[in-house]
């Protein structure tokens, strides 16, 4: 939907599993083969996969400024079951957070490391979900000031001018 540029470093991983349900159509990726293996999910993870990237659009809502779209589970709450390790480059001596081994597959994990990251970088709350509410997509706001709106100028935020422009009787 959006003509913005993937969300920086693993904040790629939140944004793409967020936008795996299309609200207009109500298209599902999660509900294909494709779909899931793109996430390294079975058909047997999906009910968690959704639960999981409906909080975290919850939480994208929140860093654009809106309430979240509907109840849901606490991110914080499905991301506590995820743990990280502290890994360190021999070669250079980076630090980074990352998904425990045993749990390496685990999408959950993955989201937490990817959050810890942005979290670090400082990138996190400018991941953010469209106003839109026939949208909700996650988008990256690369905007000077942190405050944009819309996942696309020319699609929802040209929508949302116009019911405002016939809002006002022109």
């Amino acid at each position: 939907m959006s003509e913005r540029s993937p969300a920086p470093g693993s904040l790629d991983l939140v944004e793409a599993l967020v936008n795996t349900l299309d609200l207009e159509s109500g298209a599902d990726a999660l509900d294909t083969a494709e779909g899931r293996a793109r996430f390294g999910l079975t058909q047997g993870d999906v009910p968690g996969a959704r639960a999981l990237r409906e909080s975290l659009r919850a939480t994208l809502l929140v860093h654009a400024g809106h309430p979240p779209h509907r109840p849901v589970t606490p991110l914080g709450e499905l991301l506590a079951a995820a743990p990280l390790v502290v890994t360190v480059d021999p070669a250079d001596g980076s630090a980074a957070l990352a998904p425990a081994p045993a749990r390496e597959a685990s999408l959950p994990a993955r989201v937490a490391a990817a959050v810890a990251e942005a979290l670090v970088a400082g990138t996190w709350t400018r991941l953010k979900a469209c106003e839109a509410a026939d949208c909700h997509w996650a988008y990256y706001d690369r905007s000077p000031a942190g405050r944009g709106r819309w996942c696309s100028m020319r699609v929802c935020g040209a929508r949302a001018k116009m019911r405002r422009y016939r809002a006002r009787g022109a």
